[in-house]
């Protein structure tokens, strides 16, 4: 199975349905949980620093139920954050996985921050990449992501949103995350995710500040200083707010810290998390 695509990994049940995932190394566990953009998947996602930070952690890469190859079945309907809260949960369980890291980009982010909060003592420490969580009004930028509708010139458009460097956005990829929207039954089910009003998906992700500062998971924030979806002024509340926190922020660099600057980040991540080992 895994011969079709790269983005396809193994398979587990969770909450009723098959939850595609990516278990490699070994070591201390590192969840980490890709964002909201049309297309994504956790490797897709993770895909460049995944083979180096195996080297010294397991790294668990799931695709969350409405995105990647995971099942999104008929009847689900989508609760930010409960519904992946509780996939999350249900996989970690499964694995046998009593206590993990978490790295989370944008939506992933603010899905980590839920994570900890709901379930202490199952994570430990945390890395937030241009994350979500903290109140914001919607952009324009961001509405276009999540009113994406399959084209490559769409894409194109999307990608050059998130990338500081549109070198990075060649024709080859728009045109692989392009195929990636129009597999039977992706589109439907990304666009079931986001309905609008818009804005209400952003206030569902919201954590306030006392739960913020109640946090005591040690946290590295990670964000683009030019960033044109989710604000810096987002992660600058998050460290201002979160007790035990580190920013570290990126000049020339937009939501796209781990492929923008890809080498760093996975050396950030690595020292961070290998304080513990």
């Amino acid at each position: 199975m895994s011969s079709v695509s790269p983005e396809i990994g193994k398979s587990i049940i969770t909450d009723g349905y098959v939850t595609n995932y990516h278990d490699v190394g070994s070591g201390p566990a590192m969840l980490m949980l890709h964002g909201s953009g049309a297309g994504v998947s956790g490797w897709a996602n993770w895909r460049g620093i995944m083979p180096q930070l195996s080297e010294h952690f397991r790294v668990i890469v799931p695709d969350m139920v409405g995105f990647g190859y995971t099942e999104t079945p008929d009847d689900l309907e989508f609760r930010i954050f409960d519904t992946w809260i509780s996939q999350m949960m249900s996989l970690l369980d499964q694995l046998g996985i009593e206590k993990t890291h978490l790295v989370g980009n944008s939506f992933g982010g603010g899905l980590s921050l839920h994570l900890a909060i709901h379930y202490p003592d199952r994570f430990d420490r945390i890395v937030l990449m241009g994350a979500g969580g903290v109140p914001m009004p919607l952009n324009d930028n961001l509405a276009e992501l999540w009113q994406y509708k399959p084209s490559v010139e769409n894409m194109k458009r999307v990608m050059d949103i998130m990338a500081y460097n549109r070198d990075l956005v060649t024709d080859e990829l728009a045109e692989l995350r392009y195929q990636a929207t129009i597999r039977p039954g992706a589109q439907e089910a990304f666009e079931r995710v986001f309905p609008e009003p818009l804005q209400r998906h952003l206030d569902a992700q919201i954590v306030s500040d006392e739960q913020l500062a109640s946090l005591p998971n040690e946290t590295l924030i990670i964000h683009g200083r030019d960033d044109r979806v989710v604000p810096f002024a987002n992660s600058m509340h998050m460290f201002n707010t979160i007790p035990n926190a580190q920013l570290h922020a990126f000049g020339k660099c937009g939501h796209w810290t781990q492929i923008e600057h890809a080498d760093r980040f996975r050396e950030l991540v690595v020292d961070f998390f290998g304080e513990t080992i």
